[in-house]
């Protein structure tokens, strides 16, 4: 690994596509803090020391804070995310979109031109939700109100300022991709988690140090190492599934004989699950906010979403134990419900099968499939309790020592999963290059 850094810089085609990229990471950055036009910028200030939770603090970490700014870059790339997700899930349910999958380039071509055209739809909604949150004072801003003179005009203007933020960053992503290294979206998510880290452990610092409670943030740290070297551990799992093809005779050639595997990784899902459930969770505490302040039954259903389902208070950063334990079912269930989306058994051995390869041990078709999925449920229940796990801890840590804790697991799971798979393609294209200091 070491080595990756003493030559990669050697390359000149390798050297410039490193520089160039982050020559974007600049950019996306300081677009991260240029605010959009209509806010209350004097009120900026008291909402810094505010931990949001939750999707909207999903939004605000894939952003790199730049939500809690109110920037012209506060969508960030969840927009786009989001969308990528919703295309992936249509594709299993509408077979025109399955045909144009399996049409190779051209068709992922008219995909990623929908995915866009859907981006944009997304950042739509969502940006006129934001404004019209920020202009009530919510629980998200702490009761402050950033949009005093919530008008037709002015909304309109900040609305399309941020979609128009969220298109630029999509292409920056898509430049990232092409004239870069690494996967763009994946690195501009990258960026903006470790950019709020700094202020993240900042926050906790405040509330340990200055009250007296120094063992805490130690042990905070300590849980914040033990999650990355869990997620190292984790992220290289995989069962693989040894598949042997028959030998076949072409002529006077023989064919075939080989034999490979199916590498099925332990946590095959990714982040998906943590935002769904994040997502779906973050919908009754946006109908709170539309609650008319009244008394009766309409007032007591405010009252226990913003107490159950709240994922953090802002006055001590507690955080509800039925939030996390709901927060760990939706995670596991949405687990199993991607992995089988992404995997299926039955065509994954009808395809084996058409290629003239085998299992051993597993007769080709019916006994393959279901061989699959026994072995894929197997390795799905840890996974999906692993990655429940890992999103709930520093909820647990909030819960316990109220405190908010910044850093969430699907963040670390992000960093730790795109510096594994940025490094791997450099190293890919040192290799490529038969770089000589680098190969022995």
């Amino acid at each position: 690994m070491l080595n990756v850094y003493r030559y990669m810089f050697k390359i000149p085609d390798l050297r410039g596509k490193i520089l160039f990229t982050l020559g974007v990471f600049a950019l996306y950055r300081l677009g991260a803090t240029i605010p959009v036009p209509g806010i209350e910028l004097d009120r900026l200030d008291a909402m810094a020391g505010q931990q949001p939770g939750g999707a909207f603090g999903l939004l605000n970490l894939f952003s790199g804070n730049a939500l809690e700014n109110l920037s012209v870059f506060s969508l960030g790339i969840l927009p786009y995310i989001t969308a990528s997700i919703i295309m992936q899930l249509l594709s299993v349910v509408i077979p025109r979109l399955q045909k144009l999958q399996d049409e190779g380039e051209s068709g992922r071509a008219v995909i990623t031109k929908w995915t866009r055209y859907l981006t944009v739809i997304l950042a739509l909604l969502q940006s006129t939700g934001i404004t019209y949150l920020f202009s009530r004072g919510s629980s998200f801003t702490g009761g402050i109100v950033l949009i005093e003179d919530y008008t037709p005009t002015r909304v309109v203007l900040m609305v399309v300022t941020m979609t128009a933020g969220t298109a630029f960053v999509m292409w920056l992503g898509e430049l990232i991709t092409q004239r870069g290294v690494g996967n763009g979206m994946s690195l501009l998510i990258f960026i903006s988690i470790v950019a709020a880290l700094p202020s993240q452990f900042t926050l906790i610092w405040q509330y340990t140090i200055p009250t007296g409670r120094a063992p805490i943030f130690v042990l905070i740290i300590g849980l914040f190492i033990l999650m990355v070297v869990g997620i190292l551990f984790v992220e290289q799992g995989q069962r693989r599934i040894p598949i042997q093809f028959a030998k076949r005779i072409r002529g006077r050639r023989v064919m075939g004989g080989q034999s490979t595997y199916i590498p099925l990784k332990i946590n095959m899902a990714g982040v998906i699950p943590v935002i769904f459930a994040t997502s779906i969770l973050f919908f009754p505490v946006l109908i709170s906010t539309s609650i008319p302040s009244t008394e009766g039954f309409f007032s007591a259903v405010r009252d226990f979403i913003n107490v159950h389902l709240a994922p953090s208070g802002y006055a001590s950063g507690a955080t509800s134990w039925f939030y996390i334990g709901v927060l760990f079912f939706l995670i596991v269930f949405f687990t199993y419900f991607y992995t089988a989306i992404q995997f299926d058994p039955a065509r994954q051995s009808e395809m084996i099968q058409r290629q003239g390869g085998f299992i051993p041990g597993q007769r080709p078709g019916q006994q393959t499939s279901r061989y699959l999925g026994r072995i894929l449920n197997r390795i799905t229940l840890p996974g999906s309790v692993f990655l429940g796990l890992i999103a709930i801890l520093p909820a647990i840590a909030s819960a316990i020592w109220a405190i908010p804790v910044g850093f969430s697991g699907v963040s670390i799971l992000i960093v730790v999963g795109v510096a594994l798979e940025t490094m791997k393609q450099i190293e890919s294209q040192l290799t490529m290059r038969n770089y000589e200091g680098f190969l022995t």
